[in-house]
């Protein structure tokens, strides 16, 4: 039987929200094992003179826990 447990985490990125999905996840993988999936719970960015400089998201990331 599998246990899985379910962490909150937020990255960020100067590109696209995808961009932040995808360092989010890379850097929350090398810490933790056992990745299965995610959802994006929110997204926001961040404006600075008028311009879009940086899109933030935060993720429910679900992975297994080790026997």
């Amino acid at each position: 039987m599998s246990i899985a447990r379910t962490t909150e985490i937020s990255a960020s990125s100067e590109k696209s929200f995808e961009d932040a999905v995808r360092k989010g996840i890379k850097r929350f993988s090398k810490t933790i094992n056992h990745v299965e999936g995610a959802w994006v719970k929110e997204q926001k960015i961040v404006v600075k003179n008028g311009e879009v400089s940086e899109y933030r998201v935060t993720m429910k990331v679900t992975f297994l826990l080790d026997d």
